[in-house]
């Protein structure tokens, strides 16, 4: 889920990377852009017409849905209680990471419903990441963790 990120260059290249790694779906909410705006391919390089996504004013409706389906909803945030994408555990997939703005990171509601807060370790005296930087080292850790878990492909 990306949720009110401003700059709809880092949505292009979050729709890049989403393909890259195969992501099943966007959940594009707030006032996140969407593929409508033409600048948004300029990063997106056509990913924005093979990866799956919609949009939604309500993320907590969207998180009501996914919840019904089984997902664990996660938050890309430092927060007090964090984990590491690489101790996701088996149970805790299938999982729908949330990703927020770029100033102020993910909405406080949010951060207050997922069951898991992922960080990043960071080792310089900012600890921060653009939105669509910190979106890629995660999911591909998430999908190198979830390969590992779930054993070679059949």
């Amino acid at each position: 889920m990306v949720h009110n990120v401003r700059s709809i260059y880092n949505v292009g290249a979050i729709f890049r990377t989403s393909d890259a790694a195969r992501i099943e779906h966007l959940h594009l909410s707030g006032y996140t852009g969407t593929p409508d705006h033409p600048d948004l391919h300029k990063t997106a390089l056509g990913a924005q017409d093979v990866v799956s996504w919609s949009a939604h004013e309500d993320a907590h409706a969207v998180l009501d849905d996914l919840e019904t389906a089984g997902y664990t909803p996660a938050v890309l945030e430092i927060t007090s209680d964090p984990t590491r994408p690489s101790e996701v555990t088996a149970e805790q997939f299938p999982l729908c990471l949330i990703v927020g703005n770029e100033v102020h990171g993910v909405d406080d509601a949010l951060v207050s419903r997922a069951n898991l807060a992922l960080e990043i370790p960071q080792y310089g005296a900012k600890q921060s990441l653009n939105v669509a930087v910190a979106y890629g080292i995660a999911v591909f850790e998430l999908v190198r963790r979830y390969r590992h878990l779930s054993g070679p492909p059949s």
